[in-house]
């Protein structure tokens, strides 16, 4: 020992398993720029398809035509309407659900899972001719009955309740998973034990104490809520509604420039939520971290 302390020459050497050098690993940047290009291409190609204009050169008139054009404003409305009473109803159906079961039935847990992932593998087309035979229901046998004005309320063109429970069961996924990740991260048992010595009734435990600490999972679950309701068009175009995408469908058949230079602006506006998204969960995630 005092011999290698003596000898400035003696250099120790690197223990097993250390990587003397970081690895550099060349197709890591190429998949990232293939999926860049993957997302990036079309989309500028659908900005150059509304801003060249043959015969006129770069012009920017299908966008300076989106406000007033003729059921902007009112599709547009309708599909945040159908977004806030959506994200309403799953999250008030699916937050008291995922707590209960992370408190009182964690071997449950797979089966909620399996449940919450069936309307991916159902296809739309399947979901939406299931609706339609319920729907059918209310003139052919419940015509006589006080249940047929139910039915007819659901489908009111002004706010298809309809919509809205099918958009529901089509988000159960995201929010699963978005609170799934978000209850994972929170020690929820201890959270509502002390809730309770404190006096603390199970709402007063659920709002006061558990959902603050979910505030990252509950923003991910409304803001991928909001994006199936704003990108969703199966359902409401084979049931007859108009919300935003049919809207966008039904332009492009007559004004092609005005239906993309739309779906440009809302697919800007969704990434640009997504981001802003990312952005405070990282910062609420580096502010625990300071405090902790």
């Amino acid at each position: 020992m005092a011999g290698s302390l003596n000898n400035p020459a003696r250099v120790l050497k690197p223990a097993r398993g250390v990587n003397k050098s970081v690895r550099v690993r060349p197709w890591r940047g190429v998949v990232l720029v293939c999926a860049g290009l993957y997302f990036l291409v079309p989309l500028a190609a659908s900005v150059i398809f509304t801003v060249d204009v043959p015969n006129q050169g770069i012009t920017f008139d299908a966008y300076r035509q989106i406000v007033s054009a003729d059921g902007f404003g009112s599709s547009l409305l309708l599909s945040l309407e159908l977004a806030a009473a959506t994200i309403a109803v799953v999250l008030l159906l699916m937050v008291p659900a995922m707590v209960a079961l992370r408190l009182g039935a964690p071997k449950l847990r797979p089966v909620v899972e399996v449940i919450c992932s069936l309307p991916l593998v159902v296809p739309p087309i399947a979901f939406v001719a299931g609706i339609a035979t319920v729907l059918k229901w209310g003139p052919e046998h419940l015509s006589r009955t006080p249940l047929f004005e139910t039915f007819v309320a659901l489908q009111n063109p002004d706010f298809p309740v309809v919509l809205v429970l099918a958009y529901v069961v089509m988000a159960l996924p995201f929010v699963y998973r978005a609170l799934d990740a978000g209850l994972r991260a929170v020690d929820v048992r201890t959270l509502v034990e002390a809730a309770r010595s404190c006096g603390a009734n199970w709402p007063q435990a659920l709002v006061r104490v558990v959902l603050p600490n979910l505030r990252g999972a509950l923003l991910n679950a409304s803001f991928l809520t909001l994006a199936l309701v704003l990108g969703e068009f199966t359902v409401a175009q084979l049931l007859g509604f108009q919300p935003f995408a049919v809207w966008i469908y039904s332009v492009g058949g007559s004004q092609a420039q005005l239906s993309v230079a739309v779906s440009v602006l809302s697919l800007l506006v969704t990434w640009a939520l997504l981001l802003s998204l990312a952005g405070l969960g990282g910062r609420s995630r580096s502010a625990s971290a300071s405090r902790g």
